[in-house]
Order: C-alpha cells, then structure tokens, then sequence
C-alpha cells in the first residue's frame, strides 16, 4: 500500500485556514444595499469614494451618452475586509467596482484586457509556505 503524499498531512491547517476564511466572508457584504444598511456602513461609504475618486484619477473611464439600441453592461461593487499582516495592524475595508464583463463580446466591446498585479507580500509568504512545508508550487 502507497502514502499519501506528505503535503496531505497538513490538512488540519489547510481546515483552519478554510474556516478562518469562511468567517472573515460572512461579515463582507455581498451588495450595495448591505453595504449602506450595515454597522459599518460609514467605513463602506469611505472606501467606496476611494475607488471612486481613484478611478477618476487614474482615468480608467469616462462619461459618454448611451447610444441608441445598445445594451449597458451593468456593474457591482465587491466588498473585502483584509486582516492585517499583524495584529496591530486594523482590519482594512476595500471595496472595488467592477463592470460585469462576462456580457462582452471581444473586438465589439473592448479591445484590450487588464490584469491585476500580484503583490510580492503574497509571493514571499507562498514561497516560504512551500518551502517550510516542503510542498510543490506549480
């Protein structure tokens, strides 16, 4: 009879890491409508005029009239609560509007795709969690 691979030992922490995380989500708003009816909903409001302002900043979009006989793509807010790096550190709000692109079609409705960038804080903890675990990254 064969082992398991010994990354299969470490299914308790991988539990726990689901469980933590299950909880964090159960307190983010999934809506617009939860987000401004909530306890927190000043600190929603904050980190919605954030991105708001930021997205005008950056130029990301502009303002045009809607064309005759076309179909709008609609959008969402998505809401985040990131834990700090330590526990000092608060719990950060996000919020990031996105459009609902899976109604676009390529060529008709954009042209370009933007990727978001990785940052090397979650690079260096995925190394060094393989690496303490002796685990395969692929």
């Amino acid at each position: 009879m064969t082992r398991p691979p010994s990354r299969y030992a470490y299914s308790d922490l991988v539990f726990c890491a689901l469980v933590a995380g299950c909880e964090l989500r159960d307190s983010e708003p999934s809506t617009y409508e939860k987000a401004v009816n909530s306890q927190e909903c000043v600190r929603w409001q904050q980190v919605m005029d954030k991105e708001m302002t930021s997205l005008a900043a950056n130029g990301t979009w502009e303002l045009v009239p809607r064309p005759k006989d076309q179909k709008l793509i609609q959008c969402k807010w998505l809401y985040k609560l990131k834990e700090g790096v330590s526990s000092s550190e608060p719990i950060k709000y996000k919020a990031r509007l996105i459009a609902k692109g899976f109604t676009q079609r390529e060529g008709i409705d954009y042209n370009e795709i933007f990727s978001l960038v990785v940052k090397f804080k979650t690079i260096r903890l995925m190394l060094a969690v393989t690496v303490h675990f002796d685990l395969e990254l692929e």
